[in-house]
């Protein structure tokens, strides 16, 4: 996936990266370019086909909406709380389980990379080691470092007959946690335990700490059964106390 990419040969460069390493679909998030344009086509060589059908996204969130795993690169060192791994770890732990389900690698804007919030949309964040005085590295040079180290690290994991499949390891959809912890803000804001000016901070903790766990699908639909049941209960509460309080009054 790239999100909102400025330069045709860029996206051509990456459609052919995508062929070379059997990447099965190119997804593009916002672009500010014509994805057609002639120059994309030339780049893409024989990825052409696979930059025509590419599928476009107003934003990450509906891109990644079908995504059990979700992946970005970055090029800063610091992003306060977001921890950051290398390509091996963060891709070793994508082919930990050998599943087949759909999962996504996302690289930011040639310009300014990815927000922090669309980084927090991301189970596992890569900080490619480049040099701390240059760090930022061309788009497609990004995605042909990723590409290779995840194509290096299928090779080595498939071969290694110890490897057992875990579906449990699979995390949640991002679509999936942003729904619960919208709805867990909502209760929070509520009962009065978040304030307005500090929710979105305190909620980006919180999604780093389910983020960290690898939260699967089944425990967050749990917790928004929990977060249901507890807005029922404190509606009811205060309708009752309500109640109680008109009529102690007419009384």
């Amino acid at each position: 996936m790239l999100v909102e990419p400025s330069g045709p040969i860029n996206i051509g460069s990456v459609a052919r990266l995508c062929a070379n390493f059997d990447v099965s679909e190119l997804r593009l998030v916002a672009p500010r370019c014509q994805p057609q344009d002639t120059e994309a086509i030339k780049m893409a060589m024989r990825g052409s086909s696979l930059l025509k059908l590419s599928r476009h996204y107003p934003n990450l969130l509906e891109a990644t909406a079908d995504c059990r795993k979700v992946l970005s690169s970055c090029g800063r060192w610091d992003h306060g709380a977001i921890p950051l791994q290398t390509s091996e770890q963060a891709l070793s732990w994508l082919l930990e389980d050998g599943s087949s389900e759909s999962v996504a690698l996302v690289f930011g804007r040639e310009d300014r990379g990815l927000t922090n919030k669309e980084l927090l949309l991301s189970h596992r964040v890569i900080r490619l080691q480049s040099s701390p005085s240059y760090p930022s590295l061309n788009l497609s040079h990004a995605v042909a470092i990723v590409l290779h180290d995840l194509a290096r690290l299928r090779g080595t994991i498939s071969g290694h007959t110890g490897i057992v499949s875990n579906k449990a390891t699979v995390p949640a959809a991002p679509l999936q946690l942003e729904a619960c912890l919208r709805d867990a803000s909502d209760l929070l804001l509520e009962t009065g335990f978040l304030l307005k000016h500090t929710a979105r901070a305190r909620m980006s903790k919180v999604r780093a700490l389910l983020q960290r766990a690898a939260i699967r699908q089944e425990e967050v639909a749990l917790i928004r059964g929990m977060i249901r049941q507890l807005r029922w209960a404190t509606r009811s509460r205060c309708s009752v106390t309500s109640a109680q309080s008109t009529k102690e009054f007419f009384d």
